[in-house]
Parts: structure tokens; C-alpha cells; sequence
């Protein structure tokens, strides 16, 4: 009994300062844990996400000949269908950041998925072209609202490596937008050659991107600034310099389920969200032109539907590993205007090869219009970069990616028109030409070290 003693009286005499330490450190083991978990959740969310992001777009533009056939289509209807991507990113973008703010970014995004893989399903067998036009219509409403979330999601949950996460997720959407160029016809062949099923197919990409995303659609995962703000504040004998900082801790995390109203800034007296927004649209007129119609340029000069999807697949492909590096770079950059150029650069030489020799030389002319397609990466870093805070960022992507798609319907549509009227594609080229230039003017205004804070607020 005596021998019992002193331990259990070294037991009651433990401090509790000990005792919750040691308590602290353990939840810490766990806390760590739980959020290592969650970040890799996060980075599988974000990719898969980011894959669903154009194949709703390049599958069709690598069937569009058979759907037209199928559905009765003329070019200029055609030119119609290939006009509703960026409307529909223009007309549901907008609503992105309220229904984050509302909702929290995570179930949105989750419900755009949804959205994907719902419209994928139904629009090849909805019957006659109103009815793929409605199923396509709601896959991109998906699409719109995930499109302006993405750089949302990357500044909050990774502050401090916004230029990596923009490259990660920008490489796995031109993968996802390859993908669906170069299989889409084979697989519509080895399934036995019916384009809806070819189309449909691509709606279980959608069904798996749901699944990383249902944690946080309630708000249950917590952030981790907001955890270590809770941890500092939990300890017993924390001193009052760790209180302060826990306080600034959590009044900075970005937490996904926390729904505070940021004040509204006035986008429209920000010349920089002006150019991002001019430069957003004329570099995603090029790319729904080449996702639309630059497989159909190759089989007009000859070139079999599979290999011109293949070449469409290259264009894309090119996405997949300059879109992890430009962001990267701009993100060193003080003005990322001479990447701006660069790109311009190459894409009028890539259009000047589909005019004066389409097939001879089409696949260096689809690598340098790959090239010329990742300004859409760099558009999303900048958009990263032009913006001070998480609020202003949601803000002024929904601003640039709206403004932007707006200013990109016309030109798919009137490169269908010029098409069936002309006859030929001189003069559609020429007009992609044509605005490649003002497009590398207002991406090097929109590359200056700035921020919308700033100029909004004036």
C-alpha cells in the first residue's frame, strides 16, 4: 500500500496545465492529421473538377460533323451551337459568387458537377437541336459556375501557393480538354459508331467529381486557419501574444462554411479588371473557335476525322504541361505582359500556317495553337494576382469571366456565318487573326502590377 503511495499522489498532484497540454498536443496529432486529409480531398476535388471543364466542349467540337448530320444542322446553326459555351459561362458566371456566399464555393461547386453529368446525359437523346441545345445549356451551367469558383477555392485554401494550384488545376483542365479530342471518335467507333453515345459517355467523368466535394457541402470541413485559431485558443496557459494571433488567425481563414457579405467593389472603375475582363474574352473567343471548328478546318483540307480529331488533341495537350509552368513563372513576374506576347506571337503564325497550308503543315500549326491557348491559365493567374483578397478576387472573376464571355459569343457564331456563306475558311481565319492583336494590347495593360482594391475604390 505504501508502495502506491507516491505515484498516486504524484497523480493528484500533476498540474492541470500539464494534464491539458498534453491533452493539446494529442488533439494536435489528430488535428493534423485530419487536415493533411482534407487538403489531399481538396487537390482531388479541384482536379477532377478542373478535367470536367471542357470535354463538354471538345467531344462535340470532334463529333460535330455527325451531330449536325444527325440533328439537321446548317453551319450557321452550327456556329449557334458553338456560341453557347461562352453564354452560358457569361449568363451563370455571374451568379457564381453569390451562391458561393450563400452556399459556401464547395457545394456549388458540387452542384455544377451535378449539373455535368446531368446535361451530358440527356442532350444527346433529348431529340431534335432545342433539346441538345437545353442539355447543353445545363451542363455549362455547371461549368460556368465552377469555372469562376476555381481560382476562389485556390486563394483561400492555398494563399501562399496560388501560382502551383492554378498551373495544377489549369494542366488538369487541358488534359480533360485533350482527353475528350483525341478518344472521343475512337470510343464512338469501338461503341458502335452512334455520336450519342460517344457524347453521353463523358457524363461518369462528371459522376466521379461529385463524390470529392459532398464533405464540404455542409460546411463540415474546417479550414486550417480557422483549426489553428481554435487550438490557440483552447490551450490553457497560452499567453497573450498567442491569443492575439489565434484572433488574427481566425478572423483571416477563409473558411468555407463561414458566409460573411464582403464589401461590393465597383469593378467598372478598374481599367486593370477592364483589360483582364477584354483580355479573358478575346482569348476565349480564339479558344471556342478552336475547340469548335479547327478539327473541321483540318477535314475540309483532307485530313481523316480521326487524325484531325487527334490534332485537335494535340492543340489542347499543349495546355497540359505550359499550364502548370505559366502560372508558375507569371507569378515571378512583376508584369506578365511579355508572356502576354509571346503568345500572341505564336498564335498568329499558327494562323497564318492554317491559311496558307492546312494540311501540309497542320500539326506544328496545332502545337502553336496550343501555345497560343494557354492565355487562358495566365488569365486565371492574373485574376489570382490583380485581386488583394480572397472577396476581391470572387469578385473580380466573376467580373472578368462574365464581361469575358460575353464579349466571346460573337465570334464563333460569325465564324459559322462567314463559313456557310464564303465557303471557305479564308475569310474566318482572317478574322481569328484579326483579333489576336487587340488581344495581346489589353493582356499586357491587364499584366501590370496593380490591384482592382485600389482602382476600385477611387
Amino acid at each position: 500500500m505504501m508502495g502506491l503511495m507516491p505515484s498516486e499522489e504524484t497523480r493528484t498532484m500533476t498540474p492541470p496545465t500539464v494534464r491539458s497540454s498534453a491533452a493539446h498536443d494529442a488533439g494536435k496529432a489528430g488535428g493534423a492529421s485530419t487536415r493533411a486529409w482534407t487538403m489531399r480531398l481538396l487537390v482531388l476535388g479541384i482536379v477532377l473538377s478542373a478535367l470536367n471543364l471542357r470535354p463538354a466542349i471538345t467531344s462535340l467540337g470532334a463529333l460535330l460533323e455527325e451531330v449536325r448530320d444527325g440533328l439537321g444542322m446548317s453551319g450557321s446553326v452550327a456556329g449557334l451551337l458553338t456560341s453557347v459555351p461562352p453564354l452560358c459561362f457569361a449568363v451563370f458566371g455571374v451568379m457564381a459568387p453569390r451562391l458561393a456566399r450563400r452556399f459556401g464555393a464547395g457545394a456549388v461547386v458540387c452542384a455544377g458537377m451535378v449539373a455535368i453529368a446531368t446535361g451530358l446525359l440527356i442532350r444527346p437523346y433529348a431529340g431534335g437541336t432545342a433539346g441538345f441545345l437545353a442539355g447543353s445549356a445545363l451542363a455549362l451551367m455547371g461549368i460556368a459556375v465552377s469555372n469562376v469558383l476555381m481560382p476562389v477555392i485556390v486563394k483561400h485554401w492555398f494563399p501562399d501557393r496560388v501560382g502551383s494550384m492554378t498551373g495544377l488545376y489549369s494542366m488538369a483542365l487541358a488534359l480533360g480538354t485533350a482527353l475528350a479530342a483525341a478518344v472521343t471518335v475512337p470510343l464512338t467507333d469501338t461503341l458502335g459508331g452512334s455520336w450519342q453515345t460517344g457524347l453521353a459517355l463523358w457524363a461518369g467523368l462528371a459522376v466521379a467529381a461529385v463524390l470529392p466535394w459532398l464533405p464540404f457541402v455542409r460546411g463540415r470541413v474546417t479550414p486550417p486557419g480557422a483549426e489553428k485559431a481554435a487550438e490557440a485558443a483552447t490551450v490553457g496557459d497560452t499567453s497573450a501574444r498567442d491569443r492575439d494571433e489565434a484572433a488574427r488567425t481566425q478572423a483571416s481563414a477563409p473558411a468555407e462554411h463561414t458566409r460573411v457579405e464582403a464589401p461590393r467593389l465597383r469593378m467598372a472603375r478598374s481599367r486593370t479588371a477592364w483589360a483582364l475582363a477584354v483580355f479573358f474574352g478575346l482569348q476565349a473567343t480564339a479558344a471556342y473557335i478552336t475547340m469548335g471548328w479547327m478539327a473541321q478546318i483540318f477535314r475540309d483540307a483532307g485530313v481523316p476525322a480521326g487524325t484531325a480529331g487527334l490534332l485537335l488533341a494535340v492543340t489542347m495537350v499543349m495546355g497540359v504541361p505550359l499550364a502548370f509552368v505559366i502560372p508558375r513563372l507569371a507569378t515571378r513576374l512583376p508584369h506578365q505582359g511579355p508572356i502576354v506576347l509571346a503568345l500572341g506571337v505564336c498564335g498568329l503564325v499558327g494562323y497564318a500556317g492554317l491559311y496558307l497550308a492546312p494540311a501540309a503543315g497542320a500539326w506544328a500549326w496545332a502545337v502553336l495553337l496550343g501555345v497560343a491557348n494557354c492565355a487562358f491559365p495566365l488569365a486565371l493567374t492574373m485574376v489570382g494576382m490583380r485581386a488583394r483578397t480572397g472577396p476581391g478576387v470572387a469578385q473580380l472573376s466573376a467580373f472578368a469571366q462574365s464581361t469575358g464571355y460575353l464579349i466571346s459569343i460573337p465570334g464563333p457564331l460569325l465564324v459559322g456565318v462567314l463559313y456557310q456563306h464564303s465557303g471557305g475558311w479564308g475569310l474566318p481565319i482572317a478574322l481569328m487573326s484579326a483579333l489576336m492583336i487587340p488581344q495581346m494590347v489589353v493582356g499586357f495593360l491587364a499584366g501590370r502590377d496593380r490591384t482592382v482594391e485600389d482602382e476600385a475604390a477611387r
